[in-house]
């Protein structure tokens, strides 16, 4: 191995030791912007989000930041999530390699939970009015081919939630790093996701008028208060995986993906994948989520792919995924992209 191999290895190592040490305490649900941990991409939602050392398509920019200058084209990707109770998950991506060895990329998530009216005491049925609520991550991200084998890539990313007329922003930082080692193309992968500040909601939600001392006479009653609500840490999110082709040739390739999970709010866990391609134009994929989780919604994922060449420069891909769930409905993801 290397020198960017065993300083690939040895960082990853002093990571998880210094997230396993600070995880002795249980910190489940303690997190805001909990929708930066929902994978996207049908591609990556197939394999079980076991993505952190692949980088087939702009996915990568979500799940590695270091791997997608490995991608060695450009392109635009558009994905779309049913995610649960009529929430829709809206992901896009679009990568630039500049010279093969650098490229840039911008990502934008939203989670978007719908509209409802507004009802009041005396309105049960409504008042006319609607409110709504969602959630925005747009990110800047750049990666760079350091060597024939190891690239390392970084995201900048403003995040947002918003319900009716509050909402708490934040920026965070992704940060990855992707090995491929001279062992039969085996790939190393990690990344550390959303680190940043706090956030914490404030709007004319909050704002209510008070009445100091109701039991005084010509007191102010209309003085404005505004209700303090805690802050909350962004789910810093570590990821270390693998990934190999078990089988090549030709015309047929079978690569398996494994990917260990340390959320800051939530339990470890391990994810796995497996992706069958034929001539580069059909693709069958399969995973399981969250093993190690025994309370976990997500169990197995499977989807398909297609792609279809216009051109010796341009292609273009259609990718589905199902994500099974044990309590809701499934989840289904569609996904276009062009490649140039």
């Amino acid at each position: 191995m290397n020198f960017f191999g065993k300083k690939l290895l040895l960082l990853a190592l002093l990571t998880a030791g210094m997230m396993g040490s600070a995880g002795a305490q249980s910190k489940v649900g303690t997190s805001a912007a909990v929708f930066l941990g929902m994978p996207v991409g049908p591609r990556g939602i197939a394999v079980g989000g076991a993505n952190v050392a692949t980088s087939y398509d702009a996915s990568s920019l979500y799940y590695n930041p270091g791997a997608f200058s490995r991608m060695g084209t450009s392109q635009v990707l558009v994905s779309r999530t049913n995610w649960l109770v009529d929430t829709k998950l809206n992901w896009a991506g679009v990568v630039l390699n500049l010279d093969g060895t650098n490229a840039i990329g911008i990502s934008y998530t939203q989670l978007d939970y719908g509209e409802e009216p507004v009802t009041t005491d005396l309105q049960q049925s409504g008042t006319g009015e609607t409110w709504s609520a969602s959630d925005l991550a747009i990110g800047l991200s750049y990666s760079r081919n350091l060597t024939d084998r190891f690239s390392i890539g970084g995201t900048i990313k403003y995040i947002q939630q918003r319900i009716w007329n509050s909402s708490a922003t934040s920026a965070g930082l992704d940060i990855g790093l992707l090995y491929i080692t001279d062992f039969n193309g085996l790939k190393i992968g990690m990344s550390i996701s959303n680190f940043g500040g706090d956030m914490q909601m404030d709007g004319k939600d909050l704002y209510h008028r008070i009445d100091l001392d109701p039991t005084a006479q010509g007191t102010n009653k209309t003085l404005v208060s505004v209700l303090k609500t805690d802050s909350w840490p962004l789910p810093l999110l570590f990821r270390a995986g693998v990934s190999m082709d078990a089988y090549k040739n030709d015309n047929i390739r079978m690569t398996v993906m494994a990917d260990a999970l340390r959320p800051s709010d939530n339990g470890e866990s391990v994810n796995l994948g497996g992706e069958f391609a034929f001539k580069e134009t059909i693709f069958l994929r399969g995973g399981r989520r969250s093993l190690g989780l025994p309370d976990a919604l997500e169990t197995y994922t499977f989807g398909a792919g297609a792609k279809y060449e216009l051109n010796a420069a341009t292609a273009v891909s259609f990718d589905y995924s199902y994500q099974h769930m044990r309590l809701f409905a499934g989840v289904q993801s569609l996904a276009l992209g062009i490649t140039f």
